[in-house]
C-alpha cells in the first residue's frame, strides 16, 4: 500500500539522538491516520549514523535508508529525501528532536483543511545562545526587506507538504538551493502552526556560525540581486565623486594656481575608470552570476547506497528527473 504520509529526515553525525529519535517518530507513526515512511537521508555520516539507519530500515519496513556518497550539505540531503518520498502529505524535518514528531498531528489537521503547506513557526528557541538569536532577527528582517519572497519569521524548514506543491518543488533543480525559500516561492495555501522548539535531545549542533553565515548568504543570492546592486550603485557612485572631484581640480587650478603637473587627470581617469568598471561588473554579474552555476548541469548528489526501497518503488522512478538523481548502488 502507497503511503499517506512521507516523513523526511537529512542525518549527519546523529548517532547519539537516533534511539530517541526513531523511538519519538514509531509513536507518531503509529498514531496517524493513515500507512507512513521514514525516508533518513545520510549525508556523509563519519560516526555509526548508517550503521544505526541501515539496521532499522532492514528491521522496520517503514523505514527507508539513503547513503550519499559524500557530505553535501543540508539542503541537498533535503532533496535527495524529497525526490524519493512517494506520500501525499510529506513531512520535512530534522533529526535532533528540535523538530518535535508529536506536533505533526496539529499539522495534518491543518492539510485536511486545506492548506498545501504548513510550516512551524518557533515562539521561542531553548538553549541558543543571544548571539544567534540576533543575527537569526537580523537575518528575517534582511530577508523581508531584501528578497523578493516573503519569508515567514522563525521558521525553519520543519513543514507538512502537499503532494502538488512538493512536485512544483521537485520541478525546480537549481544547483544553489535554499529549501524554505523555494517553498515560499512555489505559493499555495500556506499556514503556520507555533511551537516552542526545544534544546537538542544528544549530540551538538552542526550548524557552527561559518555554515549558518553560508546559509544566509546563499538564501540571499538565490532570491535577491540586491548584492549585485549595491556594486552597480556603488561603481555609479565612485564615478559621480571623481567627475565631481575632477571639477573641483580644474576650478582650484584656474583660482589657485597651485597643483602637481599630471597627478589630477591621473587621479580622475584612475577613479572615474575603476567606479565605471565596477558599474559594468554589476550589470554583468545579474545575468553572469545566476548562469554560471547551472550551466555544470552537475547532478544534485549521488546516492551511494540505500534499504528499505525494495518494499516500494525505486528511488529513480520517484525522482521523476533521472539527468539531476546520483546513480544508485548497494542494495536496494
Amino acid at each position: 500500500m502507497d503511503p499517506v504520509y512521507s516523513f523526511v529526515l537529512p542525518i549527519f553525525n546523529e548517532e547519539a539522538v537516533l534511539p530517541f529519535l526513531f523511538e519519538r517518530l514509531e509513536a507518531a507513526i503509529d498514531a496517524l491516520d493513515g500507512p507512513s515512511e521514514v525516508i533518513f537521508v545520510d549525508d556523509g555520516s563519519a560516526d555509526g549514523s548508517a550503521a544505526l539507519l541501515m539496521q532499522r530500515a532492514t528491521k522496520d519496513s517503514r523505514f527507508r535508508y539513503i547513503g550519499l556518497s559524500r557530505n553535501f550539505g543540508q539542503q541537498i540531503a533535503m532533496t535527495a529525501g524529497l525526490d524519493a518520498a512517494s506520500g501525499q502529505a510529506i513531512i520535512l524535518m530534522d533529526g535532533d528532536l528540535q523538530d518535535p514528531p508529536e506536533l505533526i498531528f496539529q499539522m495534518v489537521d491543518k492539510w485536511r483543511e486545506g492548506f498545501d503547506v504548513v510550516y512551524a513557526q518557533r515562539k521561542s528557541r531553548a538553549g541558543e545562545s543571544q548571539f544567534k538569536l540576533m543575527t537569526a532577527s537580523l537575518f528575517y528582517k534582511m530577508m523581508s526587506k531584501l528578497a523578493a519572497i516573503d519569508l515567514p519569521r522563525n521558521v525553519g524548514d520543519f513543514r507538512l507538504i502537499d503532494r502538488k506543491a512538493l512536485e512544483a518543488f521537485r520541478s525546480m533543480r537549481e544547483q544553489d538551493r535554499f529549501v524554505r525559500g523555494m517553498f515560499t516561492w512555489v505559493g499555495f495555501r500556506q499556514t503556520a502552526i507555533e511551537f516552542e522548539r526545544a534544546e537538542r535531545a544528544a549530540g551538538e549542533t552542526k550548524w557552527p556560525v561559518g555554515k549558518l553565515v553560508r546559509l544566509a548568504v546563499s538564501g540571499l543570492v538565490s532570491f535577491s540581486d540586491a548584492p549585485l546592486r549595491l556594486a552597480l550603485w556603488l561603481g555609479l557612485f565612485v564615478s559621480t565623486t571623481a567627475i565631481i572631484y575632477g571639477i573641483y581640480v580644474f576650478i582650484d587650478r584656474l583660482l589657485a594656481q597651485q597643483y602637481v603637473a599630471g597627478w589630477a587627470s591621473t587621479m580622475f581617469v584612475v577613479a572615474f575608470l575603476g567606479g565605471a568598471n565596477m558599474m559594468l561588473t554589476g550589470i554583468m554579474g545579474l545575468y553572469v552570476g545566476r548562469i554560471y552555476s547551472e550551466v555544470k548541469r552537475r547532478p544534485l548528489y549521488i546516492v551511494a547506497r540505500s534499504r528499505g526501497f525494495e518494499r516500494a518503488r525505486p528511488i529513480a522512478d520517484e525522482a521523476r528527473a533521472p539527468s539531476h538523481v546520483g546513480p544508485l548502488s548497494g542494495a536496494l
